[in-house]
């Protein structure tokens, strides 16, 4: 039976159209850690993951439909349940906003900055580099931002890194920035999707305000060595 490229986004996008930036390729697959801690095995192969772990600080990330048992040689760091969203109705392109500036290398000191404070998922050297990234400045601080991570396969991207600098919230910044990188997943013609933590209530109904729907309950497993 065929799968959904998003029903397994990590092995999608790393046999798909973001396949040059895995550094481990065949029946264990990881991208390069510089942009994220991402992994994924195929289906019978999962003891073969403990050799992606390079270091006793290392950690990989696997988002798959259920928990991950740890392979030999590994140990379970932390689990957390994740909401996949898809906003696949009529979205209608908001008009840009002049404000929100679209990030470049010499932004990406204050976008880890802001990524370690406020925890939107991992964030790693190279993040910023997925794809396009916007932000919002206020006295010279990158107050907010948003952009895009994963391409599992051609006519899919995903929305990712939202957050909002404490003190900032309640403003409705977050809307801005996703509608800002919303506007450029409809000019390409791809269909948005997103993964949420699915304690995080407020960011769903965000979410859902701006068209996006439930699609699939999954489970990030993040693994270590084993000690």
């Amino acid at each position: 039976m065929k799968t959904h490229p998003l029903d397994r986004p990590i092995w999608s996008l790393l046999h798909g159209p973001q396949a040059a930036l895995a550094v481990a390729h065949g029946t264990v697959c990881r991208i390069d850690p510089a942009y994220g801690p991402f992994a994924a095995a195929a289906p019978g192969h999962e003891a073969q993951l403990a050799a992606l772990l390079t270091s006793a600080e290392d950690e990989i990330w696997l988002l798959e439909a259920e928990e991950q048992a740890p392979p030999p040689g590994t140990r379970v760091l932390r689990t957390a349940p994740l909401l996949q969203m898809i906003a696949d109705g009529p979205l209608e392109a908001a008009a840009i906003d002049p404000e929100l500036a679209l990030m470049t290398e010499a932004d990406a000191p204050d976008m880890i900055a802001l990524a370690l404070e406020t925890q939107p998922g991992p964030w790693r050297a190279h993040t910023h580099r997925y794809g396009p990234f916007y932000g919002l400045r206020e006295e010279g601080r990158l107050i907010a931002m948003a952009g895009e991570r994963m391409r599992p396969a051609p006519g899919f991207a995903e929305l990712s890194g939202v957050c909002t600098a404490p003190g900032r919230q309640g403003r409705g910044l977050a809307g801005r920035m996703i509608r800002r990188v919303l506007a450029g997943f409809i000019a390409e013609g791809q269909i948005p999707f997103l993964h949420s933590y699915a304690y995080n209530a407020h960011a769903i109904r965000l979410y859902e305000s701006l068209g996006f729907r439930a699609r699939h309950a999954l489970v990030v497993t993040v693994l270590g060595r084993a000690e």
